[in-house]
């Protein structure tokens, strides 16, 4: 049967039988895109749009998500697991950057089945990671320590907030929060949500870092960590941010904070009120004040 006839048959126009579509495949586009999900493996179709949209490629979300589906890419579900129910009951702070700190542990290994810790602080108002110290071994010593460091560079904050583990609630942190003078909040047992914003951090961490790279050993561990955590700052958009940076939101928070200070004045959030001398003075009384009571109840022993 000739291509006439059938059409008259089924009663259709022979233009639309030669048609062919003019609109372009997005070749170079849909590269770019894979490219990209290959180096973000844990993004969404979202963040990839962000991304794009940040190299000049002025694109509409519903055809990246299009593009992201006819691709065939997808974020692999992982088998969730049970955690604690409980609900938040967040301490209310100002919106601004220095005003709460949230403290937490994640454990991870390295290929010689080494298991080795990493102590997070985040920034519960801008998102940011202050700090992402691994080690076999952290006392509550070295957390003090590395507090004393991060309180040396950006003041001291408004609170801190963390679970109830050993190292959280020893001794030398307790005297260290009462020389320096730190509220610091414990949050109830089996409630991890209390302390959301490191938990969330912590996740994040897990799915886009850890599960993704095999660390030949503490050195290469302690390299990949702190580029991910400069990558989490700087270029990673965060969505309860408006997929803003935490960076780059915490320059705008410290922007209008200054607008908003007579002329020739400081932040609030900014003043540390503790020299960096002054700190490790009070870390190195802590310290002896500590040693000077374990050396009491040994003698009290003997």
């Amino acid at each position: 049967m000739s291509e006439r006839r059938a059409c008259r048959v089924i009663d259709a126009n022979r233009k639309s039988m030669r048609y062919r579509s003019t609109r372009d495949d997005d070749a170079g586009l849909r590269e770019k895109l894979r490219q990209l999900a290959n180096q973000r493996r844990r993004f969404g179709y979202r963040r990839l749009h962000i991304l794009l949209r940040r190299e000049g490629i002025m694109i509409n979300r519903k055809k990246t998500q299009r593009l992201y589906r006819e691709e065939g890419l997808a974020v692999r579900r992982r088998r969730g697991r049970r955690r604690a129910v409980g609900t938040r009951a967040p301490a209310t702070v100002l919106a601004l950057p220095n005003q709460r700190w949230s403290l937490d542990f994640v454990h991870d290994q390295i290929a010689s089945g080494r298991r080795f810790r990493i102590l997070n602080v985040v920034d519960g108002v801008t998102r940011e990671c202050l700090a992402a110290l691994p080690d076999t071994s952290i006392s509550g010593h070295r957390v003090v320590r590395e507090l004393t460091r991060l309180i040396a560079q950006r003041g001291k904050p408004g609170m801190i907030v963390s679970d109830n583990e050993t190292e959280l609630t020893s001794n030398a942190v307790l005297a260290w929060c009462g020389e320096i003078g730190i509220e610091w909040h414990y949050i109830a047992p089996g409630r991890p949500m209390q302390n959301g914003y490191v938990e969330s951090f912590n996740g994040r961490m897990r799915d886009e870092l850890l599960n993704e790279t095999l660390f030949l050993s503490m050195a290469h561990a302690r390299v990949e960590i702190a580029a991910w955590v400069e990558d989490y700052n700087r270029e990673r958009p965060h969505s309860s941010l408006d997929y803003a940076t935490p960076a780059a939101f915490a320059a705008k928070l410290d922007k209008r904070s200054c607008a908003k200070q007579p002329p020739g004045s400081n932040p609030s959030w900014r003043k540390a009120g503790v020299t960096s001398h002054a700190l490790k003075n009070m870390s190195e009384k802590v310290a002896v004040s500590h040693f000077a009571k374990i050396h009491s109840v040994i003698s009290s022993l003997g």
